[in-house]
């Protein structure tokens, strides 16, 4: 994890590679549990049986549930000590490149692209976060998520 005092110190590396985050398991209760809050059940993600005869061989995560596993990357992967408050403003881009079967492993690389000054001494922070599969060479998932953090 890396640590930065300031929202000013991190905000000196836009354009650079920040951090990774810790791998994360991507589990089938997981799965399920996110079929449940959005109400898409479709078999891909939630029967097992039927998904081990599918085009991937298991079940999946469904693309939203990668791409909401960014709070969690972005937590394990840095800190900055004097942000007091921060919301997710958006996405500009995103990309689902690859499945990520049921019990696969996750992380992700953040690139600072841009941290500019908002209102009440913030920062609208634009990141690059790329989501890597374990042990597969393309990302399953780029995305260009939006965060204002105010210190």
């Amino acid at each position: 994890m890396r640590h930065f005092e300031t929202l000013e110190e991190l905000a000196t590396l836009a354009g650079q590679h920040v951090a990774t985050s810790d791998w994360i398991v991507v589990t089938q209760e997981a799965i399920n549990q996110f079929a449940q809050a959005t109400g898409d059940h479709q078999w891909i993600h939630i029967d097992v049986e039927r998904a081990k005869t599918g085009p991937f061989g298991a079940p999946i995560a469904h693309g939203f549930l990668t791409l909401s596993l960014i709070p969690q990357f972005v937590a394990s992967a840095l800190h900055i000590a004097d942000v007091r408050m921060g919301v997710n403003y958006g996405l500009n881009r995103v990309r689902f490149m690859g499945p990520v079967p049921a019990g696969s492993r996750v992380r992700a690389a953040l690139t600072l692209l841009k941290a500019e000054p908002i209102e009440n001494g913030g920062r609208q922070l634009t990141w690059e976060v790329t989501t890597e599969r374990e042990g597969v060479a393309k990302p399953v998932c780029i995305a260009e998520s939006i965060a204002r953090l105010y210190a």
